[in-house]
């Protein structure tokens, strides 16, 4: 059985069914699947028949919107707590209404903690992935102890940095630097061996030094691992910058003001912190995504059909 022949009937049949089954039983769950199958079916229609750059910009903006819209229909027609679950609403209120104080906070955490820290790891993973791979000692001696060092818990380790460097930006920079080390040293190091054996011994042919041959076939192969790399490490970064200042921060902080507003019950304050560093995170992602696009053009996964 053929699933795409399935698709033009079987989930527009499946989801009438739904909507029926819910408007005989609860009126409020008929009008949240009404929503969602009105949305699906625009989107699946925009994703089949729109080939344009507009168009793959539209699709997950109307399912973003769509998601919204579905949670502050099911906060508010099933009048959910708002301790349990606050509505996309009044979590926008919030932060129109604590720009001052999310702004403060977004400073100290993404601005110091995590760039700082995530220039300097993904950094230094460079240079020692360079080290690494003109050295058989350290290919051997230095990447299964850094495998052990990056399986540590963040909950564990980023206690003893607070202690070692103090309660400021610093401490959470540093845990920041041991997260995103090994995950950017393990693509560097991959990526420097990406080239195939006949590029290199062409590079030799052509009595090209060591330098010349990193320069002009070596690190331009390895951009794509590079950049993999730099992706991963955005989250990376974000997150350990948060988490460690769960223990112990100034009075200023995204993880400092969620442990404070989680205290007082205060869950939109939450929300709030939450969504600007979703925010922060997608777009630290896609300036990278985008320099990468730029950079390797010429790598099959960036032509488009």
């Amino acid at each position: 059985m053929r699933a795409v022949g399935l698709a033009p009937w079987g989930l527009p049949a499946l989801g009438v069914a739904l909507i029926v089954w819910a408007a005989l039983n609860d009126t409020r769950l008929a009008l949240i699947l009404g929503v969602w199958f009105g949305a699906w079916t625009l989107n699946a229609y925009l994703s089949e028949r729109a080939r344009s750059r507009g168009a793959r910009l539209v699709v997950p903006l109307i399912f973003g919107v769509t998601l919204l819209a579905l949670w502050e229909m099911a906060v508010q027609l099933y009048d959910i707590s708002f301790v349990i679950l606050p509505a996309p609403s009044a979590i926008w209120a919030r932060m129109i209404t604590e720009t001052a104080t999310l702004w403060a906070d977004f400073q100290q955490t993404i601005l110091k903690g995590a760039l700082a820290g995530y220039a300097m790891g993904c950094g230094a993973a460079f240079l020692t992935a360079l080290a690494v791979d003109r050295s058989t000692f350290l290919q051997r001696g230095l990447l299964p102890v850094g495998n052990f060092i990056a399986a540590l818990p963040i909950v564990g380790t980023a206690p003893i940095f607070v202690m070692w460097f103090g309660f400021g930006w610093q401490s959470k920079s540093a845990v920041v630097v041991a997260m995103v080390f090994f995950p950017m040293l393990v693509n560097c190091v991959q990526g420097l061996k990406a080239s195939e054996v006949m590029q290199r011994d062409l590079m030799r042919t052509y009595a090209a030094s060591y330098p010349q041959t990193l320069i002009k076939l070596r690190l331009p192969t390895a951009l794509p691992f590079i950049f993999n790399g730099l992706k991963i490490c955005t989250t990376l970064a974000l997150i350990g910058a948060i988490v460690a200042e769960f223990f112990g921060s100034p009075t200023v902080g995204m993880g400092f003001r969620i442990k404070i507003e989680m205290g007082r019950l205060a869950m939109d304050m939450v929300w709030a912190e939450i969504a600007v560093a979703a925010l922060a995170g997608s777009l630290f992602y896609g300036i990278v995504a985008l320099i990468e696009r730029k950079t390797t053009f010429w790598h099959p996964a960036q032509r488009r059909g």
